[in-house]
């Protein structure tokens, strides 16, 4: 990444890794065998966090939108993506999978986007089941955290290591939902390398792969102009606040991020900004716009 009149060059990312593609055909093999996907998503990042592969992949079978880690989101931009969706006439449900927040208003979304489907099999003479959902997100967006909190218990592992997956399986949840859940998968290659930069924020993305110095001087500068305040009070920096390595050197020396001789230990720094942006003690924060701004104003 090179820095010219305070122009960033975003840095290439490309991450596939070739396990992700054996999840890309389970998927497609096991559609027929489920009345509803669950798509899961960042709600930091809805567009970002978006497959648009298994858009392709999953076509008309009827789909419910979860906005994962809506904690750490910003409430009034959840609430325009809920929106935007609804428009598009997708049920979008803001969760907290960790704490359990919407996760009941989740169940009846899924149960009432299956009804058309389970009502239909009762009318040919077939005996009441659950509505049979398949759960699917690029990795690191809580799928695990999510089915354990719908199984009321830790029943599959959950990996905070993007690119981990399992072998598909079914988790009955009562009368209600059957869920199969399914490794997660990421797109080839990104087309837009300003969501890939918005995965690589939000971990989505292993930190190996890519230059974590470049993408936190990109990650500040886009909460230099998005989230400023947020950054004043976390760090409790004063005045206008500078770009580039001077804004990290400036986080590093109110942290006490020092090397021998007094020089800030820019790698340190680093690490504090990601963790303090991942776990939302940074604030909550939205970094995707909607896709059109007249929709935008619309939603709101």
């Amino acid at each position: 990444m090179t820095y010219n009149d305070n122009v960033i060059d975003i840095p290439s990312l490309q991450w596939y890794p070739g396990h992700m593609r054996k999840a890309e055909r389970l998927v497609k093999e096991n559609l027929k065998l489920v009345d509803v996907v669950v798509e899961l998503l960042d709600a930091r990042i809805p567009l970002s966090s978006a497959n648009p592969v298994l858009r392709e992949i999953v076509g008309d079978k009827p789909r419910v939108i979860v906005l994962n880690k809506a904690d750490l989101a910003d409430e009034a931009a959840t609430r325009v993506w809920v929106k935007y969706f609804a428009a598009e006439g997708i049920a979008a449900v803001p969760v907290d999978a960790v704490k359990g927040r919407g996760v009941k208003e989740l169940v009846q979304a899924i149960t009432k986007c299956a009804k058309p489907k389970t009502d239909k099999l009762v009318q040919h003479g077939a005996k009441a089941r659950a509505a049979r959902c398949m759960i699917l997100g690029i990795p690191n967006v809580g799928k695990s955290s999510l089915i354990n909190r719908l199984s009321g218990g830790a029943k599959t592992k959950v990996e905070n290591r993007p690119g981990v997956t399992r072998a598909k399986q079914w988790i009955r949840l009562g009368a209600q939902l059957e869920l199969l859940d399914m490794p997660g998968i990421l797109w080839p290659k990104f087309e837009d390398q300003q969501a890939a930069l918005h995965l690589a924020f939000t971990g989505a993305i292993n930190d190996n792969v890519y230059d974590v110095a470049s993408v936190v001087l990109l990650l500040l500068d886009t909460l230099r102009t998005k989230y400023p305040v947020y950054l004043k009070d976390r760090y409790r920096l004063e005045g206008e606040l500078p770009s580039g390595v001077e804004l990290l050197e400036g986080i590093g020396q109110k942290r006490g991020c020092l090397r021998a001789g007094g020089r800030i230990d820019d790698e340190k720094a680093q690490q504090i900004v990601l963790t303090d942006f991942r776990s939302g003690r940074l604030g909550r924060v939205t970094l995707d716009a909607l896709p059109s701004t007249d929709s935008t104003e619309d939603a709101r």
